[in-house]
Parts: C-alpha cells; structure tokens; sequence
C-alpha cells in the first residue's frame, strides 16, 4: 500500500455514498442506476448474488458507457479469483469482496483496479492494508457496533481507509456518524432502495433519498 496516497487520488471521494444492490431483471437494474445516478451519485455496486449477475453486470456495463459515460460501477460479493477475474475481464471498475482473500486482492493488483476486502477484526483490516487493499470494508458494521467502533479502530490506526456495510441506515444522521467518525465513505444498500406498498421499487424516492444523504457532505 501506498503510504503516501491522498484521499482525493483515491476512488469514491466525491460523495461518500456508495450504493449497492442485485436484481436479475437487467431493465430494474438500470432504472435503479438511473434513480442512484439522478440523485447525484456516480459510484454503485452490484452484487454477485444471483445466477445471472453476469450477464447482466455485463449488460449494464454497455449500457452506462453510452447513457452515463462517468458513471463508475463495480462487482461486489466476490469470494474466489476465479469470479474476480471473470468480472474483470467484462469491464469491472473495482472488486467488493465480503471476506478478505489476498489472493483476489493480487488479481486486482495485476489489473491495477480497486480493491475492497470485506474486514472483521482489526488485525484482518491491517493485513489487508498491508497487502494494498484500496479502501477497507468494514463487514457488517452494524453487528460490531456502528459508527463507535469505527472511531475505536482508527484511534490506533488512523492510516486505514475504510468504507463500512452492512446496516448502515439510508438517512443523514446514520451517514453524518459514520463520516464524522472517520470513514472514507459508506456502502448501503436494501435501506436505500425504498418499496411502496406494493412492494414495487419507488424510484423517485430513492433519488431524493440520495440527494439529502449528500447534502451531509
């Protein structure tokens, strides 16, 4: 890892946010990005969690280079290198893993994209620091104890970069702790892809959802 990085040279500094969802239905998938993109945020990640995450990751990744030509987007739920190097030979623009496997981290290397290893202990946050993770998934934050815990690891470690996940409420107080905590940005994702009561995705809720989430910024 490189020391003497600055934040403003690595990924996900503009807004803090980073999405994350999975849908099979590539037309869902798109307005979700849409609603995400509209809302002022640029970074998103879908996760690999379905049977044709795939083809439809692949499909999505044409379709943004021409409707959101700035739009970064990136595979999460990674667990071997195998899946690593497939989604990065369809375009992945950076790797989300839920457990932290140095091997995928050394494929990201080789294709020089980000890396974002999933951490539980501090001590597994410091070795994928060691081994040039990008930025450091804090995995499930909730369940360790939010934002308190984020200020109790970068107490000792404030050279760590991290982006915690993983209950993390889609509202201004939650997002406002955890930046003031430290954070590099937050990921979130089913509390910020809001239903109406019949279940069906509300999509212009979500993109005011994201616009007061940056106004914290």
């Amino acid at each position: 890892m490189n020391k003497n990085v600055k934040k403003a040279d690595l990924p996900f500094s503009k807004t803090g946010v980073i999405p994350l969802f999975y849908h099979d239905d590539l037309e869902v998938c798109k307005r979700l990005i849409r609603a995400c993109y509209e809302g002022g945020i640029k970074e998103i990640e879908f996760t690999n969690r379905g049977s044709n995450a795939h083809e439809v990751f692949k499909e999505l990744l044409s379709w943004s280079a021409t409707a959101y030509p700035d739009l970064v987007l990136g595979i999460g739920t990674i667990k071997t290198v195998e899946d690593a190097q497939r989604f990065i030979a369809i375009g992945a623009r950076f790797i989300v893993t839920p457990i932290l496997d140095t091997n995928v981290g050394q494929v990201c290397k080789e294709h020089n994209i980000p890396w974002i290893p999933g951490c539980f202990t501090l001590s597994e946050m410091y070795t994928a620091y060691q081994n040039g993770a990008t930025l450091v998934k804090v995995f499930p934050v909730d369940s360790l104890g939010g934002s308190k815990f984020i200020k109790s690891v970068l107490s000792p470690c404030p050279e760590l970069k991290l982006m915690p996940s993983g209950g993390i409420k889609a509202d201004k107080e939650d997002v406002k702790a955890y930046l003031n905590a430290g954070v590099h940005c937050v990921g979130i994702g089913s509390s910020l892809f809001k239903r109406n009561k019949a279940g069906e995705f509300n999509y212009q809720a979500i993109s005011e959802t994201c616009k007061e989430i940056l106004n914290v910024l």
